[in-house]
């Protein structure tokens, strides 16, 4: 079973749009040798990964990057990036998240509260990737059709084996 999921995994394969700031990046490298078609443009905020066909942005930061160069620019980025993008998130990279990480991420989370804008720490390029294709491919149009469908079948599964129900249809039975 796990091989046939992995199997399946390798075959989604997507477009993604990133900032050319990250060219370079490690990340760029694992999604192309991942086989996805990475485009890249100087339109879009530095720092993003746009999955266009699944609706979902994300911004990348490093807690050690905004502890040197200051939050309040980067703040304003975000800003600008959440009103642009309906699905976004930030992914906050620190390889140990300690308190100084945590106070950094209630700060943000402080400032965006009730805006569209997601949170996920992360502590490397892997668990980055893994993260953002995961999060892409369970948005995608046919995917989340599939989930959608899964969760309505596994809902009428439990109504239908629910003591209640029975009871429910007992009670019908009695009344007709």
């Amino acid at each position: 079973m796990t091989e046939s999921v992995g199997q399946e995994e390798s075959r989604w394969i997507t477009t993604v749009i990133m900032s050319t700031a990250l060219q370079n990046h490690e990340i760029s490298t694992i999604l192309q040798s991942q086989q996805h078609r990475v485009r890249y443009s100087d339109s879009v905020e530095i720092g993003s990964v746009i999955f266009s066909l699944s609706g979902v942005a994300f911004i990348l930061a490093d807690t050690q990057d905004l502890l040197r160069t200051g939050e309040e620019q980067f703040l304003d980025r975000i800003q600008k990036f959440i009103n642009i993008h309906r699905n976004s998130f930030l992914v906050l990279s620190a390889a140990l998240h300690g308190p100084e990480e945590w106070n950094i991420m209630f700060r943000i989370q402080r400032r965006f509260l009730g805006s569209n804008l997601r949170i996920i720490p992360v502590h490397n390029t892997a668990e980055t990737v893994k993260f953002m294709l995961t999060i892409a491919k369970i948005t995608s149009k046919p995917c989340a059709d599939d989930i959608r469908y899964k969760m309505a079948m596994a809902k009428a599964h439990i109504i239908e084996k629910s003591p209640v129900w029975k009871m429910l249809q007992q009670y019908q039975l009695h009344c007709n």
